[in-house]
């Protein structure tokens, strides 16, 4: 019988501890933190503000020096950025304004020599027809709304190709309406183009609908609190008792109802369980 090789983690991360600096003191924005992320994952980075999941997407992207642990992709370690990692950010004013929307997809292309100036243009083209903006290639960012400026972003990421896309809570700042359009055109997008994501959200609903993967991160600063599949929500589940329940069982891993008496958070040991699982 013919045996296959077992898929290695494309990002792996090991006992990352990262810190930054503010004014006044040094803070320690991640514990410990370890968690694979396989091809063609769509894995989540969940936890409430000021756990570290941006860090930890910025130690991924090659934008921050863990203070401690490692992050590697295919096994190297990543030192710096590179555009084999693309990032996504929530701001909207990500895209150079003097640029037109054909120009800003096509710039990275350009800047890596990934392609020639007639290849670049080609597959910019075709990212902007996938994203819906086929028809806006010559108009000028100020002229977009914010969904149609993320929709930009994320033709522009894909463009290069990136081994994994990483997107810092890209629709935090959207209305609701156009946030759950943005949603299901990523899954859209991660469905016919077979990316890697690495998505930072503080939404539990969010979380759910858009990850296969759920990493729950512990309040500041963050530790690794348990890992869930979740893959098989979908927007069609939001009224279900299965999809509420999921929902109040993270709450609860993110929230627990009482601290220790010395007023210390514990650390705890990652646990792998169905998000329909009631907590232990």
């Amino acid at each position: 019988m013919e045996q296959t090789t077992p898929v290695a983690p494309l990002l792996q991360v090991r006992t990352v501890d990262i810190e930054y600096r503010t004014h006044q003191r040094r803070v320690r924005a991640t514990h410990d933190v370890s968690f694979d992320v396989w091809p063609g994952d769509r894995f989540i980075l969940l936890g409430p503000s000021g756990c570290g999941k941006s860090s930890l997407l910025k130690a991924a992207g090659g934008f921050l020096t863990p203070r401690s642990g490692d992050i590697t992709l295919d096994g190297v370690t990543i030192r710096g950025p590179g555009p084999e990692r693309m990032m996504v950010f929530q701001e909207f004013d990500q895209l150079p304004p003097w640029k037109t929307v054909l120009e800003n997809v096509m710039f990275p292309l350009l800047a890596s020599r990934k392609a020639d100036k007639a290849g670049a243009r080609e597959r910019a083209l075709h990212f902007l027809n996938k994203v819906g903006l086929a028809g806006f290639a010559d108009a000028m960012p100020h002229t977009l709304s914010g969904g149609m400026k993320q929709r930009v972003a994320i033709a522009r990421a894909l463009a290069m190709k990136p081994r994994i896309l990483l997107m810092d809570e890209p629709f935090a700042a959207l209305d609701a309406l156009t946030r759950r359009t943005m949603q299901e055109e990523l899954l859209t997008l991660w469905h016919e183009e077979h990316f890697t994501l690495l998505f930072v959200t503080h939404s539990i609903e969010e979380a759910l609908v858009v990850g296969s993967r759920i990493l729950v991160l512990s309040p500041h600063p963050g530790r690794v609190r348990a890992e869930l599949n979740c893959h098989q929500y979908s927007h069609n589940d939001f009224g279900s008792a299965e999809f509420q329940h999921a929902a109040r069982h993270i709450h609860h891993l993110l929230f627990p109802a009482a601290l220790p008496a010395d007023g210390h958070h514990q650390t705890q040991e990652r646990v792998y369980v169905p998000a329909t699982l009631h907590s232990s």
